[in-house]
């Protein structure tokens, strides 16, 4: 229980999240992606040894990832826009299309079972590794993004699959844009600016979900959103995302691909060993 742990036991957890914290950042800025996969079982295990119960861990922990990610996100889209990279248009079409499927995503997760997100995780995250790692500029189907409408559709599936998925929609966008012809650079670019939205909605959306379940929540948590968490993790990952996306802009497009991919891939393996 909270007051039962060791103090040696609560450094080595403080450490865990200030290390998951830096992680974080970096993968943040480098892939335009939030970094949940780190967050959360980091979070979980921590939770854990604090004799949070079980039926609202998973829960805390992924409200308190939504919202640690919040300034992760700004920093790594403002170092990015500052390069020139960002597609202002995408940003306008998808962001409010996304934030719908986010709040579709979860009101979803309040009924199905965990297992649905981890096989969407696993099988959307694989496809787009092997669409990098092997299939090249062959997938591509234009050289041009398409109308309105289209965009519109695309932008509500990011969303949805990135709430499905736990994450903040970074990886479904690097695949949609780079489908259309845009540079990794571009994609990882522009979804770090989606991501803003869309972990600002999910935050406040957990945060709402949460205050009935307050009483089975830890001291300090408001809602499904642990401030304990959020004040340790994120002043690391927020300092450390310029640094993940300056590298970006340093490496060339296809080593970047084989990065991302192989981020990808080690993050499916680990889902797909849950499932076991």
């Amino acid at each position: 229980m909270i007051f039962g742990v060791g103090l040696s036991e609560i450094a080595w957890l403080a450490a865990a999240i200030v290390v998951a914290g830096v992680i974080t950042g970096v993968l943040a800025g480098l892939f335009g992606i939030g970094g949940g996969a780190v967050i959360v079982p980091v979070l979980y295990e921590v939770f854990r040894v604090l004799g949070v119960p079980e039926e609202v861990r998973m829960q805390l922990c992924v409200g308190t990832s939504l919202a640690i990610i919040v300034p992760t996100a700004i920093r790594s889209y403002l170092t990015h826009r500052a390069k020139g990279l960002v597609v202002p248009r995408v940003i306008r079409l998808w962001a409010l299309p996304a934030v719908i499927g986010v709040a579709c995503g979860a009101a979803i997760a309040a009924f199905a079972p965990a297992v649905v997100f981890k096989i969407a995780f696993v099988v959307i995250a694989t496809f787009i590794a092997v669409k990098f790692l092997f299939a090249g500029d062959r997938w591509n189907l234009g050289d041009e993004l398409p109308g309105a409408v289209p965009m519109t559709v695309y932008g509500f599936g990011i969303g949805l699959g990135g709430s499905l998925m736990g994450v903040s929609g970074g990886s479904l966008s690097n695949i949609v844009l780079t489908l259309y012809g845009k540079s990794i650079h571009q994609a990882v670019a522009t979804s770090a600016g989606l991501g803003v939205p869309i972990t600002i909605v999910g935050t406040l959306g957990y945060i709402l979900a949460g205050l009935p379940h307050q009483a089975a929540l830890p001291p300090l948590s408001l809602g499904f959103v642990s401030l304990i968490g959020l004040v340790v993790m994120a002043p690391v990952s927020s300092f450390t995302a310029p640094y993940g996306a300056r590298l970006a802009h340093r490496m060339s497009r296809r080593t970047l691909e084989i990065a991302f991919s192989i981020f990808l891939l080690l993050v499916s393996l680990r889902f797909l060993l849950s499932l076991v």
